[in-house]
C-alpha cells in the first residue's frame, strides 16, 4: 500500500475551496482528489472554525404559486439539461431509432414523458419499438458503442481509440482496436488536439554554468531518482496564473505544483517542496529543468544543494531538451484548460488541481506506462519493495 503522505497547506486549501465554491459534497471531491473524505471532512471543519460559519439558506415559507414556479423552474433546468446532453450524444443521427435508443438510455434519470415531448416522439412509439425483439449481435454493438462512449465521456473526450481500447481491456471488454476505431469514427467521438507551442527559454547567467545530466532520457528505474520541473502561465481576467510543476521519470506522476501570480523562484521552490514531502528523494538525485532564469538562480540552486540533489538543464530554446514537462502542459491546456474562459485566478486553480490531483495522476492512463496511472506505477513499486 502507498504510504500515507503529509499533504501541503495549499493542496489543502485549495481542497477545502473545492467544496465550499461549487455544490458536491465532501465525499465526491475527497474522491476526485484521492483523499478520505474524513480527512477532508476535518479540513472543511477547520477551516469554518477559522473563518466562521457559512450562512445557511433560509426558507421562509413558499405560496403555492411561487411553489409552481419552482417545480416550472426545475422541469425548464431538466430540460435544458437534457436537450444539451442530447446533441452530444446524437450527434447528427435524428433518426427515429437514435431518439428512442437516447430516451432509453436516460430513463432512469429523466421522466420518459417528458423526454418524448422534448424530442417530439410518441410514447406508443417508443414502447413499441422497446419492446421489438433485437438480434444479439446488434445489442452487443449497440452496448459496445454506450461503453466507448461513456469512456470517452467520462474521460472529458481527451482519449483516442488507442486508450479507449486499453480502458475496455482492463475492464475486460472484448474488443478489437480497429472495432474501438471504426465505432469512435462513426460516432463522432475526436479527441482533443494540441496547438501550436512556441519555446521561450533564456540562458543562464555566465558565472553559473549547469551541465544536462540527462541527455533527453526521461526514464528512471525507481520513484525518486529523477524529476524533470517546468513553469507555464494561464491567462485569466485577473492576469496570469503561473503554475509550477515537478514530475517523476518513473511514475510521470507529477509530484509536486505550486501556483501564484509570478514565476520567481520561490514559486519553483515551493513546487520542489511538496514533492519533498510527497516522495522519498535519496542524495544524488537529478532534477532537470530548462534555462528559465528562476531555475538557474544561485537561489534555486542552493535549495537543490540543500536536498542532495544535483542539478541538470537543458540547452537554451531546445524544448525537447526538457519533453517530458512541456509535454505535460500541453495536455494540461489541450485536455483541459482550453476549454475555459477564467474570470479569476481562483476559479483557474480549482481546474488545474482537479486535473493533477483528479485526472491525470490518479485515472489518467500513459502510452508510455503501457497504459497505466502513474498511481499504479508508483504502488506497484512499493508493493514490489515491500516484498522483496
Amino acid at each position: 500500500m502507498a504510504r500515507r503522505k503529509p499533504y501541503s497547506q495549499e493542496f489543502k486549501d485549495e481542497a477545502v475551496r473545492m467544496v465550499l465554491d461549487g455544490p458536491r459534497p465532501i465525499i465526491h471531491v475527497a474522491k476526485e482528489l484521492g483523499i478520505h473524505d474524513t480527512t477532508l471532512g476535518n479540513w472543511v471543519a477547520a477551516y469554518k472554525r477559522e473563518h466562521g460559519q457559512l450562512p445557511s439558506e433560509q426558507d421562509p415559507g413558499n405560496s403555492a404559486r411561487e411553489l409552481e414556479l419552482k417545480r416550472e423552474n426545475r422541469k425548464l433546468r431538466e430540460q435544458n439539461a437534457f436537450l444539451k446532453k442530447s446533441s452530444g450524444l446524437l450527434r447528427g443521427r435524428e433518426s427515429m431509432t437514435a431518439r428512442y435508443e437516447l430516451i432509453d438510455a436516460e430513463k432512469d434519470t429523466y421522466a420518459i414523458t417528458d423526454m418524448c415531448a422534448w424530442l417530439d416522439v410518441s410514447q406508443s412509439g417508443y414502447y413499441d419499438w422497446r419492446n421489438r425483439p433485437e438480434p444479439a449481435s446488434e445489442k452487443r454493438r449497440d452496448r459496445l458503442r454506450s461503453v466507448i462512449t461513456a469512456v470517452f465521456d467520462a474521460n472529458h473526450e481527451t482519449y483516442g481509440y488507442r486508450r479507449v481500447h486499453a480502458v475496455l481491456r482492463r475492464s475486460g471488454e472484448r474488443a478489437g482496436p480497429e472495432l474501438v476505431r471504426r465505432f469512435m469514427r462513426d460516432l463522432g467521438l475526436h479527441a482533443c488536439q494540441p496547438r501550436p507551442w512556441r519555446p521561450a527559454t533564456t540562458d543562464a547567467d555566465r558565472h553559473h554554468r549547469i551541465p544536462d545530466l540527462i541527455d533527453r532520457d526521461f526514464t528512471a528505474e525507481r520513484p525518486g531518482a529523477k524529476f524533470v520541473g517546468d513553469v507555464t502561465y494561464i491567462p485569466t481576467w485577473e492576469g496570469f496564473l503561473y503554475l509550477a510543476t515537478v514530475i517523476d521519470c518513473h511514475t510521470k506522476k507529477v509530484v509536486g505544483w505550486s501556483m501564484g501570480e509570478n514565476y520567481k523562484t520561490p514559486l519553483v521552490k515551493a513546487a520542489l517542496e511538496m514533492t519533498a514531502t510527497n516522495t522519498e528523494i535519496e542524495m544524488g538525485e537529478v532534477f532537470h529543468s530548462d534555462r528559465g532564469s528562476n531555475y538557474t538562480s544561485l537561489d534555486f540552486a542552493a535549495k537543490l544543494e540543500s536536498m542532495g540533489m544535483r542539478q541538470s538543464v537543458g540547452r537554451t530554446g531546445v524544448c525537447w531538451d526538457n519533453a517530458m514537462a512541456e509535454s505535460f502542459f500541453g495536455a494540461l491546456k489541450n485536455e483541459w484548460l482550453n476549454r475555459f474562459e477564467f474570470t479569476s485566478r481562483a476559479k483557474a486553480r480549482r481546474e488545474v488541481v482537479k486535473y493533477i490531483e483528479g485526472f491525470h495522476n490518479r485515472l489518467r492512463l500513459h502510452s508510455g506506462l503501457g497504459y497505466r496511472t502513474p498511481q499504479d506505477v508508483e504502488d506497484g513499486y512499493l508493493i514490489y519493495r515491500l516484498a522483496a
